[in-house]
């Protein structure tokens, strides 16, 4: 395997995607001298205010409950940085699957999952609201920086890994879901093959995400107090892992065994997808990215064995973490702040900063809604707080 891995010394494979060779921007530009056009992308992404925003925005825990819990800012680092492992190792272009790892949440909501479901509930009537779809408003609309152009003009390449970095949304091999409408919309302007997979690349920044917040959500676990390394010894793939540790550290301390365990998964895991992700090319023999495309599967992911093996540490996290009876009623209390200020948003639209409730008069009740629902979704944390402290006589406790 080391023969075929690359440390970022050789050339691109055949079947990786090329900057030369890019399908351009919606709006066209002349290219910069000095960078790449998936350089130029990484550089408007990490310049944005939606990439600032997730500095207080959840990844699993309120962002006011510790400074060392993790954010979406700092998981959307340490995807970056696994998906650039992943793409040298493959010889893939790494700025690009770095730019579609730093841009993949900016669509979600304040208080993690629980905002966006809360969310989606109150758009259930309008359209509903879908965190990929909303990346895709975001950086194609949402973002008013440039004098040329609504969003941040990204190419063509970074755009269908947003979009598609977990599969495509039409066609055989889509998962039959229903494709939200602002994608199909945004699609007809400028067509990004919604049927076909995503790039090489793209596959990489899908699967370190997973990698990462399964390791990293362990981490934060155990230093919240509501997972123990006990726990982890009834999963398959976290036993291995520490019986390990133990036997060449008998005397490490608890802390440093969960920093062990966290680095080995990593490591277990991004090995495995190299391995794993050869094999898949070595089958499907790919020559050139649009083959990658018109391919059958994705080819950058878990090998089986390991596919089970997370399966099931999802289900401990799950059932012993996200779900876990001292966050609940937290994740419920989240729902209820999200859920009031859609409402009286709706009620008052006079209640939302000027600038965002410009041109809602005359407006049909789903243009209004869907105006309300990205001011929303772009809300850190604590603004929405805030938000409601401002506007009701009682906030919810969310510590």
């Amino acid at each position: 395997m080391m023969d075929s891995i690359g440390f970022g010394y050789r050339e691109r494979a055949p079947y990786a995607c090329d900057p030369a060779q890019t399908r351009g921007r919606l709006v066209h530009e002349t290219e910069s001298r000095t960078r790449t056009p998936y350089q130029r992308d990484r550089d408007r992404i990490i310049h944005s205010t939606a990439f600032r925003r997730l500095k207080h925005k959840t990844q699993v825990f309120i962002a006011h409950e510790g400074d060392h819990y993790r954010t979406r800012l700092t998981h959307t680092i340490e995807v970056a940085q696994i998906a650039r492992a992943l793409a040298r190792a493959l010889r893939l272009d790494e700025d690009l699957a770095e730019a579609v790892a730093l841009v993949h949440d900016f669509g979600h909501t304040p208080f993690g999952h629980t905002g966006e479901d809360a969310l989606n509930e109150k758009m259930a009537d309008y359209g509903g609201f879908d965190h990929n779809a909303q990346s895709l408003r975001i950086v194609t609309l949402l973002e008013k920086r440039y004098a040329e152009f609504d969003g941040l003009n990204l190419s063509w390449e970074t755009l269908e890994g947003l979009v598609k970095h977990n599969g495509p949304l039409t066609g055989p091999y889509s998962d039959g879901e229903p494709v939200p409408g602002s994608i199909l919309k945004y699609n007809e302007r400028f067509d990004l093959e919604l049927s076909g997979f995503a790039s090489l690349e793209a596959q990489c920044a899908a699967i370190a995400d997973d990698i990462a917040y399964n390791a990293h959500d362990i981490d934060d676990g155990l230093r919240s107090g509501l997972l123990t390394l006990e726990q982890l010894e009834e999963v398959p793939l976290t036993r291995d892992i520490l019986q390990e540790v133990q036997r060449l550290y008998p005397k490490l301390d608890p802390v440093r065994r969960g920093h062990e365990l966290m680095r080995r998964q990593i490591t277990r895991m991004v090995e495995d997808v190299i391995a794993h992700a050869q094999d898949q090319i070595k089958k499907f023999n790919p020559q050139s990215v649009d083959d990658v495309r018109a391919a059958s599967e994705m080819m950058v992911g878990f090998s089986p064995d390991m596919a089970i093996a997370e399966k099931t540490l999802k289900k401990f996290l799950y059932r012993n973490l996200y779900f876990n009876a001292q966050v609940v009623p937290i994740r419920k209390n989240a729902d209820q702040v999200v859920k009031d200020l859609f409402d009286a948003y709706m009620t008052a639209p006079d209640a939302m900063p000027a600038d965002w409730r410009a041109g809602i008069a005359g407006n049909e009740t789903s243009a209004f809604a869907r105006q309300i629902a990205d001011f929303l979704a772009g809300m850190t944390d604590n603004y929405a707080v805030r938000e409601h402290r401002r506007l009701f006589d009682h906030t919810p406790d969310l510590a």
